[in-house]
């Protein structure tokens, strides 16, 4: 849960980032029999790889370092876990590690690039930069791809509908994306 809300002394608890994951997926008609391919397992795995179940993806791979953490949330959802990377051929490579986030890793590419040339789709939930060499490298491939500041638009969108009642436009979440990625 990422967002709590007090109505009255009774607290609600969400998480945007699951809603704002299955949002995307839907929005970007994501096929539910795509092979998914997912690095990292910390708390943002944990949401998003919820999502990809709650979405009715049933082929999905998580690579994690953290053999134990990477399989605990594989067995969670009934996924698979490696610790290494498999052969390049998966259908939706996705990044939620801190590979390509502003800092020590910011110029490390979190999928190789002939995983990235097999794939159909690339999703990077890292929301600065809007570009990780993640995406950069997608788009020289001509891969289709799902950023972090769409995410991050989306979520926050969530969370200031529940803490004021006010839903957003698409409009609205759209120039929020793309200020999120001039930042």
């Amino acid at each position: 849960m990422n967002t709590i809300v007090n109505t009255d002394g009774r607290l609600a608890a969400a998480n945007t980032d699951y809603e704002a994951v299955v949002q995307l997926l839907k929005n970007h008609q994501l096929d539910t029999s795509m092979s998914v391919l997912v690095r990292g397992s910390g708390g943002m795995a944990k949401a998003v790889i919820a999502a990809f179940r709650g979405a009715g993806f049933d082929d999905l791979t998580i690579v994690a370092r953290n053999a134990e953490a990477g399989q605990a949330i594989a067995d969670r959802y009934d996924y698979r876990a490696v610790t290494d990377d498999p052969a390049p051929g998966h259908d939706l490579l996705v990044n939620v590690t801190p590979l390509g986030m502003q800092g020590a890793d910011a110029q490390t590419l979190s999928f190789s690039e002939a995983h990235i040339g097999a794939a159909q789709q690339v999703f990077d939930v890292v929301a600065l930069p809007a570009e990780t060499p993640l995406i950069r490298a997608a788009q020289s491939a001509n891969v289709p791809t799902i950023s972090g500041s769409e995410v991050f638009a989306l979520q926050a969108a969530g969370q200031f509908k529940r803490y004021t009642g006010v839903e957003l436009t698409q409009d609205q979440i759209g120039r929020a994306a793309a200020f999120a990625r001039e930042a």
